[in-house]
């Protein structure tokens, strides 16, 4: 079958293809561009930026788990001032969206990063990391207070023209009312889900195997919690979703675009195999000849139940 339509919209940004690579797991994509080409992706999520540059926390900051990996990257970036002048020459060269994704700990960060940004053309949306702790409030994460992804979402919405998109933590117990208040507050979609928290211990030294303690766990053990999330999202509130968890197959994309994804983002599994994306991506265009489907987004939502 020819003239398949892969594309998808979320508000007034045009994928190619439903296949984004997601925040921090390409750096600012000069590192994977040595192994895909960038052009035949649906777009990249940039690494998260602060207002100033951030050093993260110390070693250890990765360990595998079971089907997964622990993150405490802590957050380390160059800065939006240094990503403007160092890391978007680059980016220009390659015909395929950015989206940026910003980390902040406090409101007003995030608005001037969100300012700050938007007056770069090539920058086409933004990805509003609300996993931050929130400095004002004693370091609690903004992604468990519903007042403030709220206040998030209107307060960078009122700086920039361009798609918001709100990543929610899974640590919640209901992800689709935070869906809801992202909504209500003016956001364009949201990307779920964020990684789950877990730990892991050496048995000798009865020491924790990052030095944080506790990290985000992400790869094929966090899929079906994702895809949960999903669901629960795209059954009660009407928002574009970008589904991220798990993803290392192109089935996978399609299962999430089953359960209410729009499109999805793909991470841990860039460290296994850089070429993921433009497999999967092949993959799915396959699936779509063999389903009889001209045009991926019709996937969406799906579901039977």
């Amino acid at each position: 079958m020819k003239g398949i339509d892969l594309s998808v919209k979320i508000g007034k940004l045009t994928l190619k293809n439903p296949i984004l690579l997601a925040s921090g797991t390409v750096g600012y994509g000069n590192e994977i561009s040595e192994f895909i080409d960038l052009e035949k992706i649906g777009g990249i999520v940039t690494k998260s930026l602060s207002l100033k540059p951030r050093k993260g926390n110390p070693p250890q900051r990765i360990t595998e788990t079971a089907s997964g990996m622990l993150n405490a990257i802590g957050l380390a970036n160059v800065g939006v001032e240094v990503f403007l002048k160092e890391k978007i020459p680059f980016l220009k060269k390659i015909n395929a969206p950015l989206i940026c994704n910003i980390a902040a700990s406090s409101v007003e960060e995030y608005v001037e990063c969100t300012r700050i940004l938007t007056t770069e053309d090539w920058i086409k949306a933004f990805e509003i990391n609300v996993s931050c702790p929130n400095v004002k409030e004693g370091g609690l994460e903004f992604g468990n207070n519903l007042s403030a992804v709220g206040k998030i979402t209107s307060s960078v919405k009122a700086v920039t023209d361009k798609p918001v998109i709100i990543k929610l933590s899974p640590n919640v117990s209901r992800i689709s009312d935070f869906a809801k208040v992202v909504k209500e507050e003016g956001g364009d979609a949201v990307s779920a889900i964020n990684t789950l928290v877990g730990t892991a211990f050496n048995i000798w030294t009865r020491k924790p195997k990052i030095y944080n303690i506790t990290g985000g766990l992400s790869g094929p053990a966090i899929k079906p919690v994702a895809l949960a999330k999903v669901l629960e999202i795209s059954r009660n509130v009407d928002i574009p979703i970008i589904g991220i968890g798990g993803i290392t197959k192109w089935e996978d994309v399609i299962e999430f675009m089953i359960c209410g994804a729009y499109a999805v983002e793909i991470g841990t599994v860039n460290f296994i195999n850089p070429r993921a994306a433009i497999e999967m991506s092949e993959g799915i265009e396959k699936y779509c000849e063999q389903a009889g489907i001209t045009e991926i987004k019709k996937i969406t939502g799906s579901y039977q139940i």
